[in-house]
C-alpha cells in the first residue's frame, strides 16, 4: 500500500522544516532583510496548518496508519525543537523576543523524558499502549502559538503595545502545561505497568500507537 494523502502531507511538513531554518539563519545574517523572517513565519504557518489538515484527512478518509502515528508527532517535535532553539539563540532570536533557555530545556527535556518512559515501559512490559490525551493536544497548540507569537512579536507590538505581556503569558502557560504533560504521562505509564503486571490488561499484546502530544493518527 502506498502513502496515504495524510502521510504525504505529514512528510511535506517535515521537509518544510529545512526552509524554515534557512530563513531564520539568513534573517540573522542580515537583520535588515525583514522579509526573511516573514518568510520563516509563512513557512511556519503552512506547517501549522498542515498539522491540522493531515489529521482531518486521516479521520475523514479513514487513513489512520502506524506510519502516520509515528511521523505526525515526529514532525511536531522536529519543528517545535528547531524553532525553540533558533528563537533562544541570541544570533537568531527575534529582536526583543528572545525565548528563555529554560523554556527550551523544559520542552525538549519533556519530550526526551516521555520518549525514555515509553522505551522503559516497553522493555518492562513487552508491550506498549500510548493513548491520546487532551492535555497533550493542548501542549502542542500552546507550543505552536508561542512560536508564532514570538515570530510576529515586533510587528504586533506596534499595533498592540501590550503584546510582550501576552507573549509572557503564553510562554508561562506553555511551560506549565509541559510540566503537566510529564506528570500525566508518567502517572499513566506507571498505571499501565501495574495493570499489565496484574494481568488486568485484556490483551496486552496489542499495540496502540498515539502521540504524547496528542497528535492525530494518520
Amino acid at each position: 500500500m502506498g502513502l496515504t494523502l495524510a502521510n504525504q502531507i505529514t512528510i511535506g511538513r517535515i521537509l518544510l522544516i529545512l526552509p524554515f531554518i534557512l530563513c531564520m539563519l539568513r534573517a540573522a545574517d542580515d537583520p535588515s532583510e525583514v522579509w526573511l523572517r516573514y518568510g520563516a513565519l509563512g513557512v511556519f504557518l503552512v506547517m501549522a496548518a498542515s498539522d491540522a489538515l493531515d489529521g482531518y484527512m486521516a479521520r475523514t478518509r479513514k487513513q489512520a496508519t502506524k506510519l502516520g502515528a509515528f511521523l505526525d508527532p515526529l514532525a511536531d517535535k522536529l519543528l517545535i525543537t528547531a524553532a525553540c532553539i533558533l528563537l533562544a539563540v541570541p544570533e537568531t532570536a527575534v529582536p526583543g523576543y528572545r525565548l528563555g533557555t529554560w523554556v527550551v530545556v523544559l520542552i525538549v527535556g519533556k519530550d526526551l523524558l516521555l520518549l525514555l518512559g515509553f522505551v522503559l515501559t516497553y522493555f518492562v512490559t513487552g508491550h506498549l499502549r500510548v493513548r491520546t490525551r487532551t492535555v497533550g493536544k493542548l501542549a502542542t497548540v500552546l507550543q505552536l502559538t508561542m512560536v508564532g507569537g514570538l515570530l510576529v512579536g515586533p510587528e504586533l507590538q506596534r499595533i498592540l503595545p501590550f503584546w510582550p505581556f501576552v507573549v509572557r503569558l503564553i510562554i508561562g502557560a506553555t511551560a506549565l502545561v509541559a510540566v503537566l504533560v510529564m506528570l500525566v504521562y508518567i502517572h499513566g505509564g506507571i498505571r499501565y505497568i501495574e495493570q499489565v503486571g496484574n494481568g488486568a490488561q485484556g490483551n496486552p499484546t496489542r499495540t496502540e500507537a498515539s502521540s504524547p502530544d496528542g497528535a492525530r493518527r494518520s
